[in-house]
């Protein structure tokens, strides 16, 4: 290992690949690209873009973001397979710095239930799908999947071969989050020990938060000498989620004293890069979630209170502008020019594609002025998220009016149009909400099931901005949707026809979970 790889810490992100295999967390083309650039601004190292060989959707966002990403390295997943590791290869190959991941699980129980392989044939097909991926790039990461539950002497054999066929990077997976921070520890330091060659590769941890250890099991690892850790924005991932990259990046540079590390991630591009992903997946932040809930820096408690007035490291170990949060929360006003708002749109690390993107940004910022006396930067990126999001959908909602009366039924009159033509429909609901959605159902007959309804305010205040989340399941598939407004009724129903636009949409159309680190 270079000494430079020595005092640095890479942070690999999975958001787009493993955070997308969160139910409903189903992404765009345009979507990746949107974060894809985030995280190249966050500086992170490597981005896991996906997985070339599980559709053909993938395959072209990969290529797009390959394409489009000049600092950060473009991954792609792949298994141990002459097709994975091809379609891999193919993807990347317009980057300028380009990665291929292969893997293959190493655990008996995986071996044998799910592979039906003897350990030598696991090796065979590690070391090949190794020598097949440097074929297409010098840099080359192995996994060795269910690391976790694996023999010691198998995974160092398995491991040696693999640093032997050119493998650069060495994966250890906590694949089923079952491990503790001492055992994963010891495990990282004992491979690195016996394993011939360990000097010539970098370590690598990927934790899953099953137990809710992944972060303090990764930061184990770089302990015992890891120096990659793989984790994703907001901890994002299936199950409980993976290693959180915020709470990494901040564990390790507050804590220099412990850890004697530094990373690549400008770190006021954290709550930025956080608020698109939610934006995006439809998954929210909950309020006390480290380094970027609404909570993180907010102090109730009197004695806290007046600590922080007083001195503010008596209670905070970071600053909240150190991470992207901002001091000065008042953004703009209703009498701000375009000017001054396209200035706090790139101040935000927001792009906008073209004069007419800003310019819908623009007319509807000026529209929610007209609601809301002041206007915040969250609220700024609820309005741009939606600027993206009506490039593409099909469906959207025209007019819409509710009744709601104590002791009467609630009822909804909604005009929607589909694809530029109209229709309309009343209909009668538990309450205004439940009226507006079976109104939609009435109209587009899409026989989903909703699985989730959650609703979240934007900002503070009785005039803030009501964001709702709505995830709907049709024939096993499952996506989220998402509205924003100062009427929670209109809020609710924008999210509905979100949800359905993408459930129609062939280009969100989920792709077969096809294996995991």
């Amino acid at each position: 290992m270079s000494e430079q790889s020595q005092s640095s810490l890479i942070i690999f992100d999975t958001t787009l690949r493993d955070g997308e295999q969160s139910p409903g967390a189903a992404m765009t083309r345009e979507d990746k690209l949107r974060i894809a650039r985030q995280l190249e601004r966050l500086g992170v190292d490597v981005i896991e873009s996906g997985f070339a060989a599980a559709s053909e959707g993938d395959f072209q966002a990969i290529r797009a973001i390959a394409e489009t990403i000049e600092q950060s390295t473009v991954c792609s997943l792949a298994r141990a397979n002459e097709r994975d590791v091809r379609r891999a290869g193919e993807a990347i190959a317009p980057a300028a710095r380009r990665r291929i991941h292969t893997f293959i699980a190493t655990s008996p129980i995986h071996m044998e239930k799910k592979l039906r392989m003897t350990p030598d044939q696991v090796v065979e097909h590690a070391v090949n799908a190794v020598r097949l991926a440097r074929s297409y790039t010098d840099d080359v990461e192995f996994s060795a999947e269910d690391a976790v539950r694996s023999d010691m002497d198998f995974l160092v054999r398995v491991f040696e071969a693999a640093i032997e066929a050119g493998a650069t990077t060495l994966n250890v997976p906590d694949t089923v989050g079952y491990s503790t921070p001492a055992e994963w520890g010891s495990r990282m330091a004992q491979l690195i020990e016996r394993t011939r060659g360990a000097d010539k590769v970098i370590w690598s941890t990927h934790c899953h938060n099953d137990l809710g250890m992944a972060v303090a099991n990764s930061l184990s690892a770089v302990l015992a000498g890891a120096r990659q850790v793989e984790c994703t924005i907001n901890g994002l991932g299936e199950r409980a989620g993976n290693a959180s990259l915020e709470e990494v990046v901040m564990a390790v540079r507050t804590r220099r004293d412990v850890f004697g590390l530094d990373t690549r991630i400008d770190t006021t591009q954290i709550v930025p890069a956080s608020k698109l992903v939610s934006t995006i997946t439809g998954y929210p932040v909950q309020p006390n979630k480290a380094i970027v809930g609404a909570n993180a820096f907010a102090h109730e408690s009197g004695i806290h209170q007046d600590g922080v007035l007083k001195h503010r490291e008596t209670y905070e170990i970071m600053r909240a502008e150190d991470v992207g949060w901002t001091t000065n929360k008042l953004s703009l006003g209703k009498l701000s020019g375009r000017n001054a708002f396209r200035t706090r749109l790139t101040e935000l690390g927001i792009e906008l594609a073209s004069e007419e993107a800003l310019n819908d940004a623009f007319r509807r910022f000026k529209d929610l002025a007209d609601k809301k006396r002041e206007i915040f930067d969250e609220d700024i990126q609820a309005l741009v998220s939606e600027v993206h999001e009506e490039q593409v959908e099909h469906v959207k909602l025209v007019s819409l009016k509710v009744c709601s009366e104590t002791g009467e039924i609630p009822t909804a009159t909604l005009v929607i149009a589909v694809d530029g033509m109209e229709k309309s429909a009343t209909a009668h609901g538990a309450g205004p909400v439940d009226a507006a959605f079976v109104c939609i159902e009435s109209m587009m007959q899409s026989g989903a099931t909703l699985q989730l309804y959650s609703v979240n305010n934007i900002t503070s205040g009785t005039d803030a901005q009501g964001e709702v989340n709505v995830r709907l399941e049709l024939a096993g598939r499952i996506v989220t949707g998402q509205g924003a407004d100062t009427d929670i009724v209109v809020a609710s129903a924008k999210a509905y026809l979100s949800a359905l636009d993408r459930l129609q949409n062939p280009a969100m159309r989920a792709h077969p979970q096809m294996g995991d680190v």
